[in-house]
């Protein structure tokens, strides 16, 4: 199977070379725009969206929660997708409301120098991450973390994508994503059939886990309803997409986005139900599918995850040219150095890969927990429309954010046990309960003990 699934690999592989169009200008690699300057419609952006967010991290994640806490463990995770959503509210406000090209023209408006700061820092991590993941999730498909198979295939992979990335930087990756979603969408639809034809969706597996509110799963559920409010903003891909058609457009793709994403999530993550109703006491969720659905699903479910994953990939290089070049502007925007920083971005991805974290959901975790901090810069400063929020009011939410993340990182790797012993899905409700109330207060008293004009005295 491992043979066939490189075939397919290469293949992909040398259809997103093709399909790469060497960028000639600034707009083609950092804005999209086609050779003749049109922007992208709504098809490509409603495919680029949706493969881009279901990362090969996120399919497999679906999977494994539906495995361990059943059918709501996969529908927390498919909550996360709400984010589609409050992403198309978000954008329009940023974009349309308010006239602002980037999320962090808006903040440094807002708060200055330490907004855009702040807010760099963490969709910086988030990239890192999300390259990092998606990466190790194609090792671990091709071998144990370390063997010689596993090296390969993890070198393999980030060289191919990162050569086509380059190539055509975000016009590359809007029209890979095209024919990347086509193809997830064909393999997703064969893959579906081929479960239900073999006998194994039946009530009775899919509800392997009654629910329970205290329950990890049901637990998670809650949490997504808490992150997603800010999970989009601090998420440079899915903002990128909104700044790159006209107003009707990015709404609808966004709207499209959130029910075909749900979809997808719930359908690939109904696998790992399944797999967890039928596991043998202590079989992993792969070798329950494998025994259960034998080769070819087995197969299709990896060809999944290689999708998504190279995907995923070429839009988070793209989105890392961007953060660097234009909206940081530490380097002059140009084609040279947005590959320059993509070659950058995908060694520190690759040295986490090496050296790094393994369990894929604590990057999850760890990302929109410390998104949380602009929850109420959302709630008060976008929506609310408040101007007159000072300084330290989103500095003090940020350092509580941060330490939040810290503390369930710590928490759920077990190094420590300041929360006692529940679960730590438990713990993450706790922190981010506690992040969004405190964080949401402090915007309120700083609201009140502030004027416009007064909003940036205390660090100018």
């Amino acid at each position: 199977m491992e043979q066939s699934l490189a075939i397919v690999v290469g293949l992909i592989a040398v259809l997103s070379l093709l399909l790469s169009p060497k960028a000639k200008s600034d707009g083609a690699f950092f804005k999209g725009l086609s050779p003749s300057g049109e922007q992208p419609g709504l098809l490509v952006l409603v495919f680029s969206q949706v493969t881009t967010w279901i990362f090969a991290r996120s399919l497999l994640n679906a999977a494994i929660l539906g495995f361990y806490y059943g059918i709501w463990g996969t529908l927390a995770y498919a909550a996360y997708y709400l984010s589609f959503l409050t992403g198309a509210k978000i954008i329009d406000s940023v974009r349309f409301r308010y006239g602002f090209s980037s999320v962090q023209a808006f903040l440094d408006d807002r708060f200055g120098a330490w907004g855009t700061r702040c807010y760099n820092f963490v969709i910086g991590i988030r990239l890192v991450s999300e390259i990092f993941a998606n990466i190790l999730v194609i090792g671990i498909l091709f071998g144990v973390s370390g063997s010689s198979a596993y090296i390969f295939a993890v070198l393999a992979f980030a060289v191919v994508t990162l050569i086509y990335s380059m190539l055509g930087g975000l016009h590359a990756s809007l029209r890979t994503d095209l024919m990347q979603m086509v193809l997830f969408i064909v393999v997703l639809v064969l893959l579906t059939v081929l479960v239900i034809n073999s006998g194994n969706v039946t009530i009775e597996n899919l509800l392997f886990k009654p629910f329970d509110i205290s329950d990890p799963g049901p637990i998670l559920m809650l949490v997504a309803l808490l992150q997603v409010w800010s999970y989009p903003m601090h998420d440079p891909v899915m903002m990128d997409r909104g700044f790159l058609a006209d107003r009707d457009t990015t709404r609808k793709s966004f709207l499209h986005a959130a029910w075909i994403s749900i979809i997808c999530i719930i359908l690939f993550g109904l696998l790992g139900v399944i797999a967890g109703a039928q596991a043998e006491s202590g079989e992993a969720m792969n070798a329950a599918l494998l025994r259960i659905l034998g080769d070819v699903p087995m197969l299709l479910f990896n060809i999944t995850l290689v999708v998504s994953a190279m995907s995923t990939l070429d839009s988070t290089l793209s989105s890392s040219s961007k953060l660097v070049a234009v909206d940081m502007k530490w380097v002059d925007p140009n084609v040279r150095n947005g590959r320059s920083i993509m070659a950058l971005f995908m060694l520190i991805g690759l040295l986490c890969v090496f050296l790094g974290n393994k369990d894929l959901f604590s990057a999850v975790a760890v990302s929109g927990t410390a998104s949380m901090y602009l929850a109420p810069v959302i709630f008060f400063s976008l929506w609310g429309g408040k101007t007159n929020i000072p300084v330290w009011s989103y500095l003090a939410t940020f350092v509580l954010a941060i330490s939040g993340a810290i503390l369930y990182f710590t928490e759920s790797a077990g190094h420590t046990q300041l929360l006692g012993e529940y679960h730590k899905y438990t713990k993450l409700l706790f922190i981010s309960s506690a992040i969004m109330i405190f964080g949401c207060l402090l915007f309120w008293l700083g609201s009140l003990k502030s004027t416009p004009e007064s909003s940036m005295e205390a660090l100018t």
